[in-house]
């Protein structure tokens, strides 16, 4: 007998409202490829995952850290009013889990907020250890970059270290780490690398200002170009 063809899980496409969702509501469904109802090993390894006490507590934190972003949760019917910003629930994180020492790995075009965030940090009696994207001083042409490929042409450009970065907070024994504007791939070795658990304040998005949900709020008007698949186009 042939075997069924195999959906991959797409829950960015699902039909289903939210509130019918199975992963929302007990009484919900899921279309095709639903994780929820497809997975029932997988979901097993992940809930026994979470069965680890130091798993357990940072989860169970996260999630009382989600639940206290909203404010009057005790008010009927309730109705969604966001009290937090992320920098102060990053803050607020790290207390509950009583992390004291903070690494920011941050993008050297972002030094001025680096500072602030520096500054307010250590307003909130933590102590940081901060490291830009350049430290260490290695050239691009050490990994093969050509010369017509730096954004600097004609110069002995230094290329971004997130491992460096990653591995200098290692070092220093960091218990909590925040990035703050580090390049698409950059942030992905500074992940791979970084032995502290990481979240991030804010991604690089160089022409929104650092807000990259706006291309994704105007592409279906002004910025629809960025559905044609000649994108790279001029």
């Amino acid at each position: 007998m042939p075997e069924s063809p195999r959906h991959l899980p797409a829950c960015a496409s699902c039909k289903q409202a939210v509130s019918e969702r199975i992963c929302f509501s007990p009484q919900g469904s899921g279309s095709k490829g639903c994780p929820t109802l497809t997975k029932p090993e997988l979901l097993s390894e992940a809930r026994t995952a979470y069965a680890t006490p130091a798993v357990c507590a940072f989860a169970r934190e996260a999630s009382r850290q989600e639940a206290q972003g909203y404010a009057n949760r005790h008010e009927r019917p309730y109705v969604l009013q966001p009290a937090k910003t992320r920098i102060v629930e990053i803050c607020e994180f790290a207390r509950k889990m009583d992390y004291t020492r903070l690494g920011l790995a941050f993008c050297i075009g972002l030094t001025q907020e680096a500072a602030m965030v520096e500054k307010i940090l250590q307003a909130q009696r933590f102590e940081v250890l901060s490291v830009a994207c350049k430290a260490g001083r290695v050239s691009k042409e050490s990994i093969g970059i050509a010369d017509a490929e730096k954004i600097f042409q004609g110069t002995d450009e230094a290329m971004c270290n997130p491992i460096f970065q990653a591995m200098l907070l290692n070092e220093e024994k960091s218990h909590f780490n925040i990035l703050l504007g580090l390049c698409v791939g950059h942030d992905s070795l500074f992940f791979k690398y970084a032995q502290a658990p990481t979240t991030v304040l804010a991604v690089k998005d160089r022409v929104t200002g650092h807000n990259p949900l706006a291309a994704v709020y105007l592409a279906g008007s002004y910025y629809r170009r960025i559905m044609s698949p000649d994108l790279n186009k001029p």
